[in-house]
C-alpha cells in the first residue's frame, strides 16, 4: 500500500492546508464508495486518502511524519497501542500496510458498519459554473435569470452595476454532496455584450459625442444619451475634436454601494459636412482667404 501521503494526496510537501484540502476533496469524490459501488480497488484507494488526509490536515501530525518520514509508521505503532489486543496485526501502525484506520476501527466495534462509518463520511458536492451573458442596459439596472437544474427551477437576482466576470453564487444549487453532505454551490459567470454606443471602463462609460462643425467652431447646445435618457451639454465656442466632457454621475452603478454611480465622458468627433453647396463653399473659401491674412 502507498505510504508516502503527499503522493496519495498529490501535493507537494511544502502544500498549504488549503492546497491539501482542496485535493483531498477532489480525490474523495473520485473515489467516493457511492460513485464506485462494488469497486475494491477505489475503496482501497478511498481508504488511503482518507488516511493521508487525517495526518496532513493536522499540523502537529503533519510536523511529526516530515520529521521521521517512512518511519512515522513504526512510531504510530510505538506510541503504546498494543494492535494485536484489537484482532489486528501487531505490525499495524494506526495507518500502516496490514490496514488502515477503518480496519482499526471495525476491529474494535465490530463488522463492517464500523468501516462504512469510517469512510463513508459526507462530502460537499462540487460546485459548479455556468455562462450567462447580460446586456449593458441590464448590467446597468440589475435584472433576473431563471436557472435550471435537473428538475429544480430558480429565479435568480443580478445585482445592478455587476462587472464584465463576476461570479454570481447560488449556494445549493451545484452537485448534490455524498452520504449526507451538502449540495456545492452555483456560480454564474457574467459576461457582458458589446454595445455599439458606450464603452465600459470601471464605473464610468464613455462614448462618441458627434458634434457639426458650425457648433464646435460657434458653441451651441448638444444632446447626449445615456443609460437613462438624454442630457444636455454645453458646448463652449472653439471646442476641438478629441475634448472629454465629464457628465458626473451618469456612469455605472457602484456594486454594492447603493445610489452611487461612475461618470459618463463624452468623446468630441467634429463632424465636417461633405455636402456643401457653392455659396457655402463660397463662404469657407472667404473665410479662410481672411485667416489668411493674419
Amino acid at each position: 500500500m502507498e505510504r508516502d501521503y503527499y503522493k496519495i494526496l498529490g501535493v507537494s510537501r511544502n502544500a498549504s492546508a488549503e492546497e491539501i484540502k482542496k485535493d483531498y476533496r477532489n480525490l474523495a469524490r473520485r473515489y467516493h464508495p457511492d460513485r464506485n459501488p462494488n469497486n475494491k480497488e477505489a475503496e482501497a484507494r478511498f481508504k488511503q486518502i482518507n488516511e493521508a488526509y487525517e495526518v496532513l490536515s493536522d499540523a502537529e501530525k503533519r510536523a511529526r511524519y516530515d520529521q521521521l518520514g517512512q518511519n512515522y509508521h513504526q512510531w504510530r505503532g510505538s506510541q503504546g497501542v498494543n494492535w494485536s489486543d484489537f484482532g489486528g496485526s501487531s505490525t499495524f501502525s494506526g495507518f500502516g500496510t496490514e490496514g488502515s484506520f477503518a480496519d482499526f476501527l471495525a476491529s474494535i466495534f465490530g463488522g463492517t458498519r464500523a468501516r462504512e462509518s469510517a469512510y463513508r463520511q459526507p462530502i460537499r458536492g462540487q460546485d459548479v459554473e455556468m455562462p450567462i451573458e447580460l446586456t449593458l442596459e441590464e448590467a446597468y439596472s440589475g435584472t433576473e435569470r431563471t436557472i435550471t437544474r435537473g428538475n429544480r427551477r430558480r429565479t435568480v437576482r443580478i445585482p445592478a452595476g455587476t462587472r464584465d466576470g463576476m461570479r454570481v453564487r447560488v449556494e445549493g444549487e451545484g452537485e448534490a454532496g455524498f452520504a449526507g453532505g451538502p449540495n456545492g454551490d452555483l456560480y454564474l459567470v457574467v459576461s457582458i455584450k458589446p454595445h455599439p454606443v458606450f464603452e465600459w471602463r470601471d464605473d464610468d462609460l464613455y462614448t462618441d459625442l458627434k458634434l457639426p462643425l458650425y457648433t464646435a467652431v460657434l458653441g451651441g447646445e448638444a444632446s447626449v444619451p445615456t443609460l437613462n435618457g438624454e442630457v444636455k451639454l454645453r458646448i463652449p465656442p472653439g471646442t476641438q475634436s478629441g475634448k472629454l466632457f465629464r457628465i458626473t454621475g451618469r456612469g455605472m452603478p457602484r456594486l454594492k454601494q447603493p445610489g452611487e454611480y461612475g461618470n459618463l465622458y463624452a468623446r468630441v468627433l467634429i463632424q465636417v459636412p461633405t455636402d456643401l453647396t457653392g455659396e457655402e463653399l463660397a463662404l469657407f473659401e472667404k473665410l479662410a482667404s481672411l485667416r489668411g491674412r493674419r
